[in-house]
């Protein structure tokens, strides 16, 4: 009874009968889900519209627009925002010949959304693109029952320690993998570039990473993964947080470390690139800290303790092989001399687009001290 008590009144509904509607034809018509970011610069939200014929590139997604003043992104008397379709992927929830589509908000006056972050980051990806950035992003996130509480965890206590939960295998040891291979398969059938998935060290707690993406595609990957996530919960009943410390105590907190190089860092040598941007890197630790949280760091300081495998937040460390660190280099790596390095200060709720867009300023634009440049006449 505990159990189905954690679970929402909506995932109790009877699934077979809703698939004895799914399987009706559609004639030819599309159905087509906008997806973008809102207010909260964390949360996503979707709504969905007829298309008299599938989509075959972005550029047959129609622009749409939404009531910005009930998602904290305008006013009431201005509430008009423009969604602009930017990455289009499969449908796996209502499948083919259906679309997901990852779209920018736009403001009245086609200035972008306080919370498109996406908008600067192509602009500096525009830039650099020439350095052929890499990416890949580790999302961590917490499975929470409806009333909020770790999902599987004891009603009235805690698991035991932590130890026998990473990558664990066993109903005394795993929480809610159902959810995480559903996710697994719905990412693959969209065409998100998920590359794998473990358990992590507080029990109920998850890991997918995301890549490797080049640029911009980062952010549109990770976020849309993010979506699918959050749409298979619901349809399971339970909730993904990607707060980045969801219990206090003696639990790791949750984290997107985001995995780098460059060409010239992936090639013979590229040990010296790779010195050369962590270098750059630690003289700019302060504005990093800021852009890798939506609250300028401060849901990092309680993550960034410089325990449960993370740096202190204060301080600037990188290392081989060393999770305590700012930046890891993979022993791997440090053998080949080539190949990328690791930021683990990114927290789970990190925007992605935030995150590379402040590591290329840094490591490839050279920007120093905490104001950006703007390269918008240039």
């Amino acid at each position: 009874r505990a159990v189905a008590m954690s679970v929402s009144h909506s995932s109790r509904l009877n699934k077979l009968v809703r698939e004895q509607y799914m399987r009706l034809p559609q004639e030819g018509l599309a159905q087509v889900t906008y997806v973008w970011i809102d207010g909260s610069g964390e949360g996503v939200r979707c709504k969905s519209r007829t298309l008299h014929k599938e989509p075959k590139s972005i550029e047959d997604v129609p622009e749409w627009n939404f009531d910005g003043s009930s998602t904290a992104q305008a006013e009431g008397s201005n509430s008009d925002m423009f969604l602009v379709p930017v990455r289009m992927f499969r449908d796996p929830f209502c499948l083919d010949p259906n679309k997901l589509v990852l779209c920018e908000v736009l403001k009245y006056n086609r200035k972008p959304a306080e919370t498109n972050l996406r908008h600067t980051c192509k602009k500096v990806m525009d830039l650099v693109k020439d350095s052929h950035p890499w990416f890949g992003m580790e999302q961590e996130y917490t499975l929470l029952g409806i009333n909020g509480h770790p999902y599987g965890w004891p009603d009235n206590g805690f698991p035991g320690p932590q130890g026998p939960y990473y990558c664990g295998v066993g109903a005394d040891k795993v929480y809610g993998r159902d959810i995480v291979e559903s996710h697994y398969k719905a990412c693959l059938y969209a065409g998100v570039k998920i590359c794998g998935t473990n358990a992590e060290v507080m029990p109920s707690q998850w890991e997918f990473q995301v890549g490797p993406c080049e640029g911009i595609e980062m952010g549109d990957h990770l976020w849309m993964a993010r979506f699918i996530l959050h749409r298979v919960c619901e349809d399971f009943g339970v909730v993904a947080t990607l707060d980045p410390k969801p219990m206090t105590g003696n639990w790791n907190g949750a984290g997107c470390h985001t995995n780098y190089s460059t060409e010239e860092m992936r090639r013979e040598g590229g040990l010296k690139h790779i010195e050369a941007a962590i270098e750059k890197l630690s003289k700019r630790h302060d504005y990093h800290i800021c852009v890798y949280d939506p609250r300028g760091g401060r849901d990092n300081s309680r993550r960034l303790t410089g325990h449960h495998e993370t740096s202190n937040i204060f301080e600037f460390s990188a290392g081989v092989a060393n999770r305590g660190a700012s930046i890891r280099i993979p022993r791997q790596v440090g053998q080949d001399g080539y190949g990328y390095f690791e930021d683990r200060r990114p927290a789970a709720n990190c925007d992605p687009y935030a995150v590379t867009e402040a590591i290329m300023r840094t490591t490839v634009l050279n920007e120093t001290g905490v104001e950006t440049k703007d390269y918008a006449d240039h």
